[in-house]
């Protein structure tokens, strides 16, 4: 409730904060009046709303809503947000809690590219053993491990950190770059590494697994020069946000086999409606070493219910006048 006795008004904006309504109100130890909309509909029922939960938020939103004290992005990721539309008196907060699901997912997929599940399975389907049990036809080569592999992680956050315990526990080597070097290397890591690392992280990696967000500074960072320092062998994959890789450049390593396959799951294009949706202008569905994936890393039960308990704690929290978890700092 607000401090003056009266309901506070929740608006959960777009299709995945709707997802959430529910188990937060569940998690609400006072009632609320809560809307749920896109964030186009939103707008014109914002004039008493309390807190927005949104991926997105623009200067229209932030007129729109006077009484407003809290953005909660329902997510990790802050590309969506318009910080210059905040003003004195509204907090900023994001979620995490996918952690767990990403890093799972990650390993699943070095797994799936390195023992090529996707072609055994067809093969198979077709009655054809690709395998040491084939008669007339020679052994395939044999798989490699993960075990001793250089796993290279660019962004050493949530995600990263969760992702290392994982491989380590795998036997591979671990690398990682962050925004600032850590002043000790993490037990079991090869080295952590600034920026300026980057480079040695693609030329020793095996596996890179990018867990960045997105940002100015970001933005096409694999580019093709990056992409060619990797070894033929390599395998990518990306969790985090498509635009960090250049993507006709990207493209143009998987089909000519400078790199030896992808994990895809964050992509440049997304549905507006409900007709089909190609992700990209390159083709990449046409290539048969790229894993393809809607977007679904950390769509776990794990997620869903560590993102409603905090959202619930942070309305909590803004109705008791109190800074929310996970704030952002918004002149940084």
């Amino acid at each position: 409730m607000r401090m003056d006795g009266s309901f506070m008004k929740i608006a959960f904006a777009g299709s995945f904060a709707a997802r959430l309504a529910e188990p937060v109100r569940e998690r609400l130890s006072f009632p609320c009046d809560v809307l749920v909309d896109d964030e186009a509909g939103i707008v014109s029922q914002m004039a008493d709303v309390d807190v927005l939960i949104s991926m997105g938020f623009s200067a229209r939103m932030a007129e729109a809503a006077p009484r407003l004290r809290l953005v909660q992005v329902p997510g990790a990721g802050l590309d969506r947000i318009d910080r210059s539309a905040f003003r004195p008196g509204i907090y900023l907060a994001n979620a995490y809690g996918h952690e767990a699901g990403i890093a799972e997912y990650i390993i699943g997929a070095m797994i799936a590219l390195t023992r090529s599940f996707r072609r055994l399975d067809a093969k198979l389907r077709q009655g054809i053993w690709e395998s040491q049990w084939t008669v007339g036809a020679a052994a395939p080569p044999l798989w490699p491990e993960l075990a001793g592999k250089t796993l290279g992680i660019l962004g050493f956050g949530h995600i990263g950190q969760a992702l290392a315990r994982r491989a380590i526990a795998f036997d591979m080597r671990v690398c990682a770059i962050r925004r600032q070097a850590q002043a000790e290397t993490p037990a079991g890591l090869l080295f952590t590494g600034g920026p300026e690392r980057l480079d040695d992280v693609l030329r020793l990696s095996d596996y890179v697994a990018v867990t960045l967000p997105l940002s100015s500074a970001t933005r096409s960072l694999m580019d093709d020069h990056r992409l060619r320092l990797m070894k033929p062998t390599a395998f990518v994959i990306n969790v985090a946000r498509a635009e960090i890789f250049d993507e006709a450049a990207l493209y143009g390593a998987l089909a000519s086999g400078r790199l030896e396959g992808a994990a895809l799951d964050v992509w440049y294009r997304y549905p507006t409606s409900a007709e089909p949706t190609e992700p990209a202008s390159q083709p990449f569905h046409q290539l048969a070493n790229v894993l393809m994936t809607p977007h679904v890393s950390g769509w776990t039960e794990g997620m869903l219910d560590a993102r409603a308990q905090l959202i619930s704690e942070n309305i909590e929290r803004t109705a008791r006048g109190k800074m929310p978890l996970n704030t952002i700092d918004l002149t940084a």
